[in-house]
């Protein structure tokens, strides 16, 4: 088995497979920390969905789809961040909504598009064995953003995630910091597009922070078990589909719900036992 993988990783369509499990963890872990902590999964799979839009334009205009996904759920990811802010009684509606005809576009898009559009529905479900260098470095520079961003602000967005209120008090423009979150939530979308597919974003999103924060409470240390758990549920789901002709992104998916049951499972197990704990000691 250690000898056939061996074998697989010299093959550069796997190198590229393991970094871009790499590059998307370490994103996800980070930026789907905020996602559970400030609970809006919702608001983040509106953004995730909306996305295809961009990926329709760019096979209309004839560029690489990432570039213009990138734009498209930028524009997506403001606008929807902004109706959150400001209507939230509606703005569920309003979301699922801008949700559906993001969606709608990218498919009229296709539609419009000339030749023959072989690789589409890997945005869909995901592609992590045919990502290419370009992407690497696409997926490289919007991690450098995304960690650069959150080294700067980590005490704003601290401060919004736990208590907004708190930090309007103490002058934080609560507004602008909600703006910039759900631009990187924008750009960890199209990371992720590629490795699990824009279908199944949102579970990769959130799954690894949530199983962190059943164990862990400080903001730093769940982002570290989050990026561990990408890791791990990456890696692991792409050996699985590999060696099982499997679809990688829902192997991937598939692992980490599984982890995340196991976890719950695991949670009470533990509570359970340290009531019995206290109750003989007493």
């Amino acid at each position: 088995m250690i000898q056939e993988m061996m074998k697989v990783l010299q093959y550069e369509f796997m190198q590229n497979a393991l970094l871009a499990g790499v590059l998307v963890s370490v994103a996800c872990g980070i930026i789907g920390t905020y996602v559970v902590l400030k609970r809006i999964v919702f608001l983040s799979g509106g953004i995730a969905h909306t996305a295809y839009g961009g990926i329709g334009l760019g096979y209309f205009l004839g560029i690489n789809p990432l570039i213009s996904a990138i734009i498209f759920s930028l524009l997506a990811s403001f606008g929807m961040g902004a109706v959150q802010r400001r209507m939230k009684e509606r703005a569920d509606t309003i979301i699922g909504v801008m949700w559906a005809i993001g969606m709608a576009i990218g498919i009229i898009f296709v539609d419009l598009s000339q030749g023959y559009k072989a690789d589409l529905m890997s945005y869909l479900f995901g592609s992590i064995l045919a990502v290419s260098e370009m992407e690497l470095f696409l997926m490289l520079v919007l991690d450098f953003l995304i960690i650069l961003l959150v080294t700067l602000f980590f005490k704003e967005l601290m401060a919004i995630s736990f208590d907004e209120t708190y930090a309007l008090v103490r002058n934080i423009p609560v507004d602008w910091i909600n703006m910039l979150l759900v631009g990187m939530i924008g750009l960890t979308v199209v990371m992720m597009m590629r490795i699990v597919g824009l279908i199944m974003v949102i579970a990769l999103l959130t799954i690894p922070p949530a199983i962190s924060n059943m164990w862990v409470k400080d903001m730093k240390k769940m982002m570290i078990y989050s990026v561990l758990l990408s890791l791990t549920f990456t890696f692991t789901g792409l050996w699985l589909s590999y060696f099982w002709n499997l679809t990688s992104g829902a192997t991937i998916i598939l692992v980490g719900g599984t982890a995340y049951l196991l976890s719950l499972l695991g949670k009470s197990i533990y509570h359970r036992g340290t009531r019995k704990a206290l109750i003989l000691t007493k």
